[in-house]
């Protein structure tokens, strides 16, 4: 096995998941795009972050990116003898946009691509599995790698799959990002082992009717939008995401809490048009709003 010669770059999309009665299962990509660069070394580590978590992630194998690398090298068979990573992060972290699924995903492909001929070695589906892996789920490492509207699962033996879906072109979304970040191992201790059986059932039809509104029936998207799983055992984390859920949610528009919070994602029609910059002026102070659109393209090489 042999290490290509200068940098590699890829661009992985922010995304969000659950989408309101998805739990762990569906997710989406957006047009909001970490950038990341790495090189192979004659020896040592390097690492530079701009952007959303400069200063305060470790700069040293600790590093989400890296670690996602080391472990694709190992399953590719090789480590390189250093290595030079940089990272120009525009997804918040720790507000339930996969910022570090962004990272795991720009990881393993990063890997993939110092190494000649990585794509015959590791293909598109063991990279999933690899990143899934890292990740503990696959609802949001799905889309960032794959890009789109992803349904995503584990199989009982342990391996995970992801079948992309069909997004209408005509949606967008608006994402509120509230100042204070939340993780997502607090948000889901609040989470009960059980939940009545109604209130599954119920959910089960939602995501069921979400995969038809996304696909060509925007019209179902409030309906389709409904939770009785998560969203509200977690209210007490983010009671003011909750609150704009439910203001949102009171007039029609079909808004939920992105993955595991404290964003809020509300679905719009597109950019620019007066609903769009309706629902942008409903941004909480001290918050802050952006108009996406849903992006077809999972990690992309920039050459």
């Amino acid at each position: 096995m042999t290490f290509v010669a200068g940098p590699v770059r890829v661009r992985v999309p922010a995304t969000s998941a659950n989408l309101g009665p998805g739990f762990d299962t569906l997710g989406l990509a957006l047009d909001l795009r970490d950038e990341l660069e790495a090189e192979v070394l004659a020896d040592g580590l390097v690492v530079e972050v701009t952007g959303h978590g400069a200063g305060a992630v470790p700069l040293d194998e600790r590093h989400l990116v890296v670690r996602a690398m080391r472990a694709t090298f190992d399953r590719l068979g090789k480590q390189p003898t250093g290595l030079r990573l940089t990272c120009t992060n525009v997804i918040p972290h720790a507000r339930g946009l996969g910022s570090s699924s962004a990272a795991i995903v720009g990881g393993v492909w990063l890997a993939r691509e110092l190494v000649a001929g990585g794509r015959l070695l590791l293909d598109d589906a063991e990279l999933l599995d690899l990143a899934a892996q890292l990740e503990g789920h696959p609802d949001n490492v799905a889309p960032a790698l794959l890009g789109g509207f992803v349904i995503s699962g584990q199989d009982a033996d342990g391996g995970f799959w992801a079948v992309p879906a069909g997004v209408d072109p005509r949606i967008s979304a608006v994402v509120f990002v509230p100042a204070d970040p939340l993780s997502t191992e607090a948000a889901r201790g609040l989470l009960p082992a059980a939940v009545p059986h109604a209130d599954a059932a119920a959910n089960a039809g939602r995501a069921a009717l979400l995969v038809a509104a996304l696909s060509g029936r925007p019209e179902e998207l409030l309906r389709a939008t409904e939770d009785r799983l998560h969203q509200d055992y977690r209210r007490p984390a983010m009671p003011a995401s909750l609150a704009l859920v439910d203001a949102l949610r009171a007039d029609g528009v079909p808004a939920v809490v992105s993955g595991a919070g404290p964003t809020v994602l509300a679905f719009a029609d597109g950019l620019g048009t007066a609903a769009t910059e309706a629902l942008l002026a409903r941004c909480p102070d001290g918050w802050d709003a952006r108009a996406l659109m849903l992006s077809s393209t999972g990690a992309v090489v920039v050459h």
